[in-house]
Parts: structure tokens; sequence; C-alpha cells
């Protein structure tokens, strides 16, 4: 029964923000008088399945993160955890940290992201270890070498972009973790792909963008609730 399992939420803050260009963690931008970290933070203290949060941050950003927890006044139990070298690294301590059956991983930086997607996200693991939210590619998208010659062009309605939240029974995104350390991925999915674990993707909305460039601000701006 869904109701008897505990969730944590995991909201990752620790990367570079390099495409961001601004020599800033773009989470701590303020759009309509909100930080963009502000945005994700509510989302999940205010769900009805999430127990708590972890924040996955580095070490110099702690304070600015605890200012924020703060002021915002997230009521759930929040955890700051030092992240890694990379998402992978950064993800791996964090479900270290909780006991809980589910984890929902989400990006910092998708600050206009539904209540009804997290919900969908938890209430798909009755059924499943893994899901993803994601959208149908509107582009055509071709996989090229290393050269830039393309080799193979995707179905585009079997072709989808990656979002998030991902949520996965923690225990066997663990042990995947532990199993595939020394291999790169840039999501989750990633690892349950190599156990051959089947991972859904539930469609979301492209409202649900990632802030990337500092252009991505003036987008978002206008998916968000003054």
């Amino acid at each position: 029964m869904l109701e008897e399992k505990t969730v944590t939420a995991i909201i990752l803050v620790a990367g570079n923000s390099t495409r961001y260009g601004q020599n800033r963690n773009k989470n701590f931008e303020e759009v309509n008088g909100k930080t963009v970290l502000s945005y994700s933070l509510q989302a999940f203290d205010k769900n009805q399945y999430v127990d708590d949060i972890i924040i996955g941050a580095k070490t110099e950003e702690i304070s600015v993160i605890e200012n924020i927890v703060q002021e915002e006044k997230i009521k759930k139990p929040i955890q700051i955890v030092i992240g890694g070298k990379t998402r992978q690294e950064t993800v791996y301590h964090c479900i270290q940290k909780t006991k809980s059956d589910i984890v929902i991983i989400h990006d910092g930086a998708r600050p206009a992201i539904k209540q009804k997607y997290i919900n969908q996200c938890i209430e798909s693991m009755k059924q499943l270890k893994g899901v993803t939210i994601g959208v149908p590619s509107k582009d055509t998208i071709k996989i090229t070498d290393e050269n830039n010659i393309i080799t193979y062009t995707t179905k585009r309605s079997n072709t989808w972009i990656i979002q998030t939240p991902q949520c996965f029974d923690r225990k066997t995104l663990l042990e995947a973790h532990n199993e595939y350390q020394t291999e790169e991925v840039t999501d989750d999915c990633m690892l349950l792909e190599k156990k051959k674990e089947p991972v859904k993707i539930i469609e979301g909305d492209y409202t649900n963008i990632k802030i990337t460039t500092y252009e991505d601000i003036n987008i978002i701006r206008e998916f968000l609730v003054k």
C-alpha cells in the first residue's frame, strides 16, 4: 500500500551553473520575488505524500540555502547534504542519508513543477520501481558520431525529452548506484535501464523547463504565479 510507504524528496542545487553564464548559482536567482529554489521547495513541502526533504548542495552555499528555508517557513524536516563533483555523486550522497521507501528526485532549477506530476510519479510506485516526467519531442532528433556525422534518426513518436521529478524505489536505486559507480550517467533512469528495470515516462508539459541559460529566466517568469 502506498499509504504505508515513506517518501523523501531530493532537490538538487549543487551544480556549477556554467551555462547560466552569470558566475552565480541559478537556483538562487529571484523570479517574481522568490528564488528559483523557493518554488521547488514549496512544491514538495505542500505535497501530500512527501515526508521530508533533502537538498543536495555545495558546502559554500549551505548558509544561503538555510536562509531560504527559513524565509519560506518550510514545515517538513529538511537535511542539507554535501554534493559531489557530478549529479550522479550528489544523488548517491543524498539517497544514503534517508531510509525512506521512495525517493523523488528533482532539479531545483525546474521551479514550475506542478503538484499533479509529483503525485503521479509517487502514485506510479505502486506498480513500478522507477518513473520520470517527460514530454514528447516536437523536433526530429538526429544521433551523430564524434565527427557530427548523422548515424541515426529517432522515430519522433517514440522520442521524449526527459524532465524531473524522477521517482524510484530507494533500495533499487541505491543498488544501481553501487553497481554502476564507475559508469557515467546523466540521470538516474539510466541506472535502472542498465539493470534492465522498466522505467515509465509520465507525460508532463512544456512549462516544466529547467533554467539553463540566463535567457530562460524571462521564459520561466511567465509560468510562475506571482
